[in-house]
């Protein structure tokens, strides 16, 4: 794809307007999508789209500069221009938006970006629903201008003069109202404001809490993984997974044809089912149920628990 545009939109972000370099239609997408993009070769990295969806001719990404990152953001910032050519792939969503009666949507920086469109779509549907946005300062904070149209709908939490965000009193307060019953919680930023919020929300019904993470909340790999059997349903091959391996690295050694993308349990690019056997979860992709249903696993970071898994390929 093309960059038709890119504009500052905080301190730190830059917003890129992607299109097809021919003018084609692009694929639709849902709020809550996200793209992996070729920021250069060999470096592919996971963007929220954060424009409209109705707009079949441009995708919109922020990206935020991350010094001390792994050198994507800092391309994109400093290397990447309007008329420039990257590598996009299609939408993706493991973050949609389901129905509900009312929604809180909490975003903590750069996790503003998937919300955007969600709050579009919120309010063309008239639905109930409020966003707490918190950030290191005021003017870090994307996109802040552009929420000001709804009013005391988004309260700004800016933390150099306002603190954390109140997640305690917001969501105690849902709780002991009731109405936490019938919101759905959205939240996306910071490992510490994902892990917040869960611990809030640990006692609402399953279903209401939806987060997405940056980063693993896990580690791929831990000293006490042991090797187990790896089958392959469909040709019959049967492999081994050692210690300090992933299942895709096997896959992948063996020529099995698996698409993957972020190798770190975020993206759910390499979702694979599971005929037999029990998986050590590590994805930040399945919901608890996705987890206890035991049908599909993550092969770039999850493994079997036990002596066999047998996976659909």
């Amino acid at each position: 794809m093309t960059v038709r545009a890119r504009r500052h939109v905080a301190e730190d972000v830059v917003c890129f307007d992607l299109a097809d370099p021919t003018g084609a239609a692009l694929p639709p997408w849902t709020p809550g999508a996200h793209v992996d993009v070729t920021v250069r070769p060999g470096t592919v990295r996971q963007y929220s789209l954060c424009g409209d969806p109705a707009d079949r001719h441009h995708w919109r990404i922020a990206v935020l500069r991350e010094a001390a990152g792994r050198g994507g953001s800092v391309h994109l910032h400093d290397r990447v221009g309007v008329s420039a050519l990257l590598p996009v792939g299609q939408p993706r969503n493991a973050f949609p938006l389901v129905a509900a009666p009312r929604y809180l949507l909490v975003a903590g920086g750069i996790g503003v970006t998937p919300l955007l469109p969600m709050i579009d779509e919120l309010a063309a549907r008239g639905a109930e629903w409020r966003l707490l946005y918190g950030g290191r300062h005021r003017a870090a904070m994307a996109f802040a201008d552009d929420l000001a149209r709804h009013g005391d709908r988004v309260v700004l939490h800016p933390q150099d003069t306002h603190g954390l965000l109140p997640l305690g009193p917001v969501l105690d307060g849902l709780r002991a109202s009731g109405e936490h019953e019938e919101t759905a919680v959205y939240c996306c930023g910071p490992e510490g404001l994902l892990g917040a919020i869960e611990g809030h929300c640990a006692q609402w019904p399953a279903s209401a809490l939806h987060v997405e993470r940056f980063h693993p909340a896990e580690p791929a790999h831990r000293d006490t993984d042991g090797a187990f059997e790896l089958r392959l349903a469909r040709s019959g091959r049967v492999l081994r997974v050692g210690p300090g391996q992933s299942v895709l690295e096997v896959l992948e050694a063996a020529g099995a044809a698996v698409t993957s993308s972020c190798r770190d349990g975020t993206c759910g690019t390499c979702e694979t089912p599971v005929v037999e056997g029990g998986v050590d979860h590590r994805d930040t992709v399945l919901t608890p149920a996705e987890r206890d249903g035991g049908r599909t696993m993550m092969v770039c970071v999850s493994r079997g628990l036990g002596g066999r898994l047998v996976l659909d390929i």
